[in-house]
């Protein structure tokens, strides 16, 4: 280690009183690295304390249910367990089951995690173009942008994990030296367990001046190398080989009086209690003898290989034996295809691919988490493995995805038969929303879980106080007292400036300088966000919220779904919250003879451009269109999708998304064709825009 002698000290003091810059070299001489041999650095890399303090202005948020699926009909097993579809930003929903406190999760899920499988969409299969260098994919976050971004995720994760629990990570040739090494600062080197090769895909690039890439690869860690589970599983050879029957070591046994006589008298001794022993065995009725210095099976092994027609005579006419079908598994997993196109999502992972990965580190009722889901192959296969689950997409495209292919599983193939169907229903499970709510399902709540709902929307802490006979329900971060108002109360009344007047003069002089009051926004009678009295700051939290800047150090920021296909892989972050504002939609739907054809004439989002407070056009926030050609009445079950890219007229390739809007704005109407035939007498479109905002309606088709 670098140590500071007399001359740096000198250096240093002149620098400081000349008010100059501290030159690079000095860092690790004065904040030398301990205990870890190297260090990973880079620009904008936070402390693990401050991550899991939510330091990095992402916090956690409630978990809302949209839906709960086959609750009654095949319910889970387990009364406090549903398996789970989560839909919103996967940091905020690991932060909010680390924090443990939401009534779904509370002390089910945090440290209770067996498995965590994650195909992040940075290089998942995403390829460059090998003759100019261009990539065939965008992302919004690059390089050590994208390194915390994923960072972050999995120090969270991590706390998860129960202590013998173990983490599988996907990534392509682009990026998977920068994943190990993020793995092994996350999770320390000394728990890396394996880099296992996979298969890429059935294309072959040709082009450039480089060898084909051929394969992916998949890195597991364990949370602690003191307390591994691990499941020993073996693969089929596939191919039938042969091989010779001795073994080394010389050896004599006992022969079967039932046998004797088809052994030769020269090769037969007798032990010391009188059995006839021999180095010779009885094979396929005849008798053979291994050569000096080797043996064969016992004799009872060669008659069970005889019955499985496992033995046959070479060329030479000596015995040879079938090798075991099965054999261990091990890091090259380039037998099996790892990606699937069953479901026309992109970059969608086999079921063979998850079933290898959740039977070797888990067994039936341990909990699997995969939180960059995509098509949701880890749901499936965990279901049919008889795993609970739970798996989280930020993007809509993947929550309906994952909803169609877990409610109808039955049609699926079977994992040990896949000639056969799994034929089973899978047991209940819920959709969840978080960071993106329902306000209509806010104020349906009962009185004690709405509270409990907007106390943590607002991070409250709960505490049991009274002040002058008034009860205040939490306190903030900050130190400061919070209010919950009893609208249920006080269907008549409202947060005005007498209702406050009131309570100023109850509890003005011993709230502090600043009381926070959560009300529903119709409730609030205040443009402004705060009201002042004396020297008594009151702030209102709106439901839903409109932003009170001053309060937050990073301003609230919403996901955004993608406009067309290539982009569904894109990376983004949510901070905060925020209410669903159905799209203003007119549409109908017109029938002639074997054809039907949806016809859109205005999509308008109730949300401005974030990036420039610009109202949008019409069409212009239109994300994509989700079809069920023959709604039940119950679930949606999506048979279709159109991206907003795929609805233009005159579609180009490689557009990039501000010319699709472009374009979408200009369009006087949007036509998506159906084959009546295909359709039942019911169909449902779901219309999303660019922030995930959804208007549904059933269309009727008269047949």
């Amino acid at each position: 280690m670098n140590k500071i002698n007399e001359y740096d000290i000198q250096f240093l003091i002149e620098k400081l009183q000349k008010g100059e810059s501290i030159p690079e070299d000095y860092k690790y001489k004065l904040f030398p690295t301990k205990q870890k041999e190297y260090e990973l650095v880079y620009a904008g890399k936070m402390r693990k304390e401050d991550i899991l303090a939510n330091e990095d202005g992402v916090f956690p948020v409630p978990l809302q249910v949209e839906k709960v699926f086959n609750g009654g009909e095949y319910p889970s097993g387990d009364n406090d367990w549903r398996n789970m579809i989560v839909f919103g930003d996967n940091l905020q929903f690991l932060k909010t089951v680390y924090e443990n406190k939401d009534p779904l999760i509370k002390d089910k899920v945090k440290g209770k995690v067996k498995l965590i499988y994650i195909d992040p969409p940075f290089g998942t299969g995403d390829e460059y173009d090998g003759g100019n260098g261009k990539r065939a994919y965008t992302a919004k976050a690059k390089g050590a942008e994208f390194v915390e971004f994923l960072r972050r995720r999995l120090i969270v994760a991590k706390e998860l994990l129960s202590e013998d629990g173990n983490i599988f990570v996907r990534q392509d040739h682009h990026f998977g030296h920068h994943i190990k090494l993020i793995l092994d600062d996350v999770f320390g080197k000394q728990n890396f367990r394996n880099e296992i090769v996979v298969s890429k895909s059935n294309r072959i690039k040709t082009k450039g001046k480089k060898f084909l890439s051929w394969h992916d690869l998949i890195f597991l860690y364990a949370k602690s190398s003191e307390r591994i589970f691990f499941n020993h599983i073996t693969k089929s050879r596939g191919l039938e080989e042969w091989r010779q029957m001795d073994n080394d070591g010389e050896q004599w046994s006992v022969v079967p009086e039932h046998i004797l006589h088809l052994h030769s008298g020269k090769n037969i001794k007798y032990d010391e209690d009188g059995n006839p022993v021999s180095r010779a065995k009885v094979i396929l009725g005849k008798e053979f003898l291994p050569p000096i210095g080797r043996r064969f099976p016992s004799q009872e092994t060669i008659f069970e290989l005889e019955k499985r027609n496992a033995i046959k005579l070479n060329s030479n006419k000596r015995p040879i034996m079938l090798k075991p079908d099965e054999i261990p598994l091990t890091d090259d997993w380039t037998d099996i295809s790892s990606y699937s196109s069953t479901t026309n999502y992109p970059t969608e992972n086999s079921e063979e691919l998850i079933e290898r990965i959740i039977l070797s580190t888990t067994e039936i009722g341990d909990i699997v988490l995969d939180f960059f889901a995509g098509s949701g192959t880890t749901a499936v296969v965990a279901e049919k493995l008889g795993r609970r689950w739970i798996v989280c997409d930020i993007g809509k495209l993947s929550f309906y995805a994952m909803q169609k292919r877990v409610l109808t599983i039955e049609g699926s193939k079977d994992l040990e038969n896949p000639k056969k169907k799994y034929s089973k229903k899978a047991r209940s499970f819920v959709t969840i929303n978080t960071g993106l709510y329902n306000l209509k399902k806010i104020f349906e709540l009962k009185k004690d879980d709405y509270i409990n709902f907007v106390m943590n929307l607002f991070e409250v802490e709960t505490i049991d106080k009274k002040i002058s006979g008034i009860k205040i329900g939490g306190q903030k971060k900050d130190g400061y007292y919070v209010l919950v108002y009893p609208y249920w109360q006080f269907r008549n009344a409202s947060v005005d400036e007498e209702y406050l007047e009131d309570l100023h003069s109850h509890i003005g002089n011993k709230v502090g300088e600043r009381l926070y009051i959560i009300a529903p926004a119709n409730y609030v009678d205040f443009i402004s966000d705060y009201h002042e009295i004396g020297k008594v700051r009151y702030y209102f939290l709106k439901v839903p919220y409109q932003i009170i800047k001053e309060l937050h150090k990073v301003q609230f920021k919403k996901f955004r779904q993608p406009q067309s296909k290539r982009n569904v892989n894109d990376l983004d972050d949510a901070i905060g919250f925020h209410f669903i504002r159905q799209p203003e939609i007119e549409s109908k739907l017109k029938v002639n003879g074997k054809t039907a054809e949806i016809q859109i004439t205005k999509f308008l989002s109730n949300y401005l451009e974030e990036d420039t407070g610009m109202d949008l056009g019409n069409f212009e926030s239109l994300a994509m269109v989700l079809i069920d050609k023959d709604y039940n009445g119950k679930e949606f079950v999506m048979d279709e999708f159109y991206f907003a890219e795929d609805l233009l007229p005159n579609k180009k390739e490689e557009e990039t998304e501000d010319e699709i809007k472009k374009e979408l704005k200009h369009l006087k109407k949007i036509s998506i064709p159906l084959n009546k035939e295909d359709c039942g007498d019911r169909i449902m479109a779901v219309y999303v825009d660019i922030y995930g905002n959804e208007f549904k309606e059933v269309l009727s088709i008269k047949k």
